[in-house]
């Protein structure tokens, strides 16, 4: 079976018109809009919000749908959905560092019923603001690692169980609005652990983004140590949520990480043999979605280095599930 959604993700502020026709030529079909992460991610998100119904990005999404490209979000919204000016109001509601005191510094506590009520609501609003008709939804906690709750109710969870249990509650809230609708759980840096004490709820599913491995070598080379780390769970992560819906993250094309996340962006090639060799081990393991970070290639790449290509990175793509090696 060959991939039925291949994509890219790029940040709003990159996206073009001429990046929308590369695109469909690579026969890429599916569009993450990425709104930049890190510390100041509630305000890129607040960004992406306000620019949401611009007549630009409508302009920008129909001619997306009209190449046959579907449109989605891709974010870091925990501080969005509790935001950090709640705390002095609501501390309980705020994770507990190893230190037992409540701070607003990242996420939220897991174990908190009204904090949990309150992030479904704010979930259900921020699918209204930024709704582009799709069922499936990617918005994931703060782009942070060990920084999980540590309260007498949180503390026996690890970080795996304690963000299922929050994607959990934010799906209560989509479903409110859609009942169709589905959310990622992401498996990244501390979540790549399989959750032990909390059941997906029905049209939770797995995306899988190994951001700490060799990005030049092949994700399942049993001798490279970053990638065996990051990889160890991946069937066992399979086998819990299931393959349906099932997506990889990749940062094939993640300029920020070759450029160390600064500007101007470097010169960008892209590691077509490491990239072929992944895509081939995630088809065989059952993903029939894949797609990549792709940012730092927008304008201001290309007034630098010229236009990226997108050729290779689509070919690669296309040729999961048809023979190819």
């Amino acid at each position: 079976m060959q991939l039925h959604e291949r994509g890219i993700l790029v940040h709003p502020e990159e996206l073009t018109p001429d990046w929308l026709d590369r695109m469909a030529a690579a026969q890429l079909n599916t569009l993450g809009l990425h709104p930049v992460g890190g510390p100041k991610a509630h305000e890129s998100l607040a960004a992406a919000i306000d620019a949401h119904a611009a007549p630009q990005s409508v302009a920008l999404r129909q001619a997306a749908a009209s190449r046959g490209i579907a449109v989605e979000y891709e974010a870091h919204v925990a501080a969005w959905l509790l935001p950090r000016e709640r705390f002095a109001r609501e501390p309980a509601w705020f994770r507990m560092n190893v230190h037992g005191e409540r701070t607003a510094d990242f996420n939220l506590c897991a174990s908190n019923p009204e904090a949990l009520a309150f992030v479904a609501e704010r979930t259900a609003r921020l699918a209204a603001l930024l709704d582009t008709g799709a069922d499936k939804h990617f918005l994931w906690l703060d782009d942070v690692k060990d920084c999980s709750c540590h309260c007498p109710a949180c503390r026996g969870l690890p970080p795996s169980d304690q963000q299922l249990r929050i994607v959990n509650a934010m799906l209560v809230g989509l479903k409110q609005r859609n009942p169709a609708a589905k959310l990622c759980y992401i498996a990244y840096h501390d979540t790549l652990a399989v959750p032990r004490k909390t059941e997906p709820a029905d049209g939770v599913f797995l995306e899988y983004a190994p951001i700490g491995r060799n990005h030049h070598r092949p994700i399942n080379d049993p001798d490279c140590p970053e990638n065996v780390r990051e990889s160890r769970t991946l069937t066992e992560l399979l086998q819990f949520f299931g393959t349906r819906d099932a997506r990889v993250l990749e940062y094939w094309m993640d300029n920020p990480l070759f450029s160390n996340w600064t500007k101007p962006p470097r010169l960008f090639a892209l590691d077509e043999a490491t990239m072929r060799r992944d895509v081939a081990y995630y088809h065989a393991l059952g993903f029939t979605s894949i797609t990549s970070f792709g940012c730092y290639l927008g304008p201001d790449y290309q007034q630098l280095h010229g236009t990226p290509s997108l050729a290779a990175y689509g070919q690669i793509l296309r040729e999961a599930g048809c023979g190819h090696d």
